[in-house]
């Protein structure tokens, strides 16, 4: 009997203690679609500014219609990928925004844009999402690391694959996104001017 009551004492901690991990895996999956969401908010902010930025400076950048173009089609392949998992978002959303770079970068050619308050506030706007899309994919990315880590480690691992808890994608921004665009703007250097030739020797005093 007094056996008995062992094996049952036993058998209510393993339960109370499984339940306390599925509980804990539960919240820390939750935290990671929450913060996943927060993304997403901040993305289709800026999907809903990029056109109104488009309109208010292609009048005036006649020769960088290929630059408008390549922020355009960025724009519809990041919110293409947006159905495709956090890692081919991630890369769809750091080539627009390397698009994006490019144009503000080019928008600095005309003090005309500059002075455009319209335009202004746009860049402004844009700025202000692009680092809260940074914040949020910092904290996305420490819930996921938080998560994974918790679904691999002992006990934990006993439960998280019989019970469907599975490995979660960061969302990294790609290289080229962090780095300073190169802008061609089409026009073309001048041939470089050779060295002039060095002065003939003095003759010598006689």
């Amino acid at each position: 009997m007094e056996l008995v009551w062992i094996l049952l004492i036993v058998l209510v901690v393993l339960v109370v203690v499984g339940v306390l991990i599925y509980n804990g895996l539960v919240q820390r999956r939750l935290r990671v679609d929450e913060a996943l969401a927060q993304i997403q908010v901040q993305l289709k902010r800026r999907w809903d500014l990029i056109p109104n930025l488009v309109n208010a400076v292609k009048s005036y950048m006649g020769f960088e219609q290929q630059v408008l173009t390549q922020v355009t089609e960025a724009r519809a392949n990041a919110v293409a990928a947006g159905a495709q998992g956090p890692a081919q978002q991630a890369q769809a959303e750091g080539q627009l925004t390397g698009a994006l770079r490019s144009l503000f970068a080019v928008v600095e050619n005309y003090p005309e844009l500059k002075a455009n308050q319209n335009v202004l506030e746009l860049q402004e706007q844009l700025t202000t999402t692009e680092n809260q899309i940074s914040f949020s994919r910092q904290h996305y990315n420490a819930s996921v690391l938080d998560y994974n880590t918790s679904i691999q480690t002992f006990p934990n691992v006993l439960i998280a694959g019989p019970l469907g808890f599975s490995k979660r994608e960061f969302f990294e921004a790609e290289a080229q996104a962090q780095a300073v665009p190169t802008v061609d703007l089409g026009f073309t250097q001048p041939p470089a001017v050779p060295p002039a030739a060095p002065p003939p020797p003095a003759p010598p005093a006689g």
